[in-house]
């Protein structure tokens, strides 16, 4: 690296697959952050076939020291790759990892600036991460606004445990990239939201910015999300896969978290359980 060119300091995961109608806004969100420090975007597009791919080849153009992607001719989801392990977290240089899916987008151009210089006063502290609103993909419409604290603070691990992937926004996140040297068993099982919170609250809790900074689209057709509803066999598939992760987690964190952990195992059981009633309920 030339003397006076800058390291990256943090590296964008995004994850994109027929995401035509989201994708210039979460790039957007990216290119207007105002950053001391450089930044990279690792995009990655899973052969989408509805012009998602051109959208970013045209960023990619205009930064191209900025917008990194790769572009796939064959869905590599559909074979049962897991993208970030496979292709992203082996393409990050920076120091810190950031994530925003295709279809959501960032909202405040020191989104950036404001999670590193937190992380950087707190180095006992892994992840970061802030208050979102979620928003309608159909209508466009805020459906609401999700706040966990009312000022800057450290959210504990056991509190991370039970909230569940839901309880703060993938878009939100940033950590630190050394995790990313020894990932845990539990996440290896399952690479979710949940997890890569979790593994990130393990050494000293998450710190929490009250600002919104970022927006998590819902019912967005095709999403993984949207899918796993509408699938009661899939679901308790997952609900099964998410049990048995859980037990490995107490196992990993050596019985630490065990209260926390075993409430979201009978949490987990209940909601599988309960399926089949909620679709009798539904007919009715």
């Amino acid at each position: 690296m030339p003397e006076n060119v800058q390291p990256i300091r943090v590296s964008i995961i995004c994850n994109a697959y027929n995401h035509s109608k989201y994708i210039r806004e979460a790039l957007d969100g990216f290119m207007m952050q105002k950053t001391s420090f450089r930044f990279e975007v690792l995009v990655h597009d899973d052969a989408s076939t509805d012009g998602t791919a051109d959208i970013i080849r045209e960023y990619e153009a205009k930064y191209p020291e900025v917008i990194k992607p790769i572009y796939q001719t064959e869905n590599q989801y559909s074979k049962g790759v897991k993208i970030s392990a496979q292709y992203q977290y082996p393409r990050v240089s920076g120091e810190y990892v950031a994530f925003c899916e295709g279809d959501d987008y960032w909202t405040d151009p020191m989104k950036l600036q404001k999670q590193v210089d937190l992380l950087d006063m707190h180095p006992d502290v892994d992840i970061c991460s802030h208050a979102h609103f979620q928003i309608d993909a159909q209508t466009g419409g805020v459906i609401f606004h999700c706040i966990r604290r009312n000022k800057t603070d450290i959210i504990p691990t056991e509190e991370i445990i039970l909230g569940g992937g839901g309880y703060v926004a993938t878009a939100s996140l940033l950590y630190r990239s050394a995790l990313l040297k020894k990932i845990p068993p539990f996440r290896q099982m399952i690479g979710i939201d949940y997890t890569i919170q979790v593994h990130g609250a393990l050494r000293g809790g998450m710190l929490y910015i009250p600002d919104e900074m970022s927006a998590k689209r819902v019912n967005v057709p095709a999403s993984w999300t949207t899918r796993m509803a509408g699938d009661k066999k899939r679901k308790r598939a997952h609900k099964d896969r998410m049990y048995k992760m859980l037990c490995q987690m107490d196992r990993d964190t050596e019985g630490r978290y065990h209260k926390a952990i075993a409430k979201v195992k009978a949490r987990t059981r209940l909601e599988k359980y309960l399926l089949p009633l909620r679709g009798m309920l539904r007919r009715k």
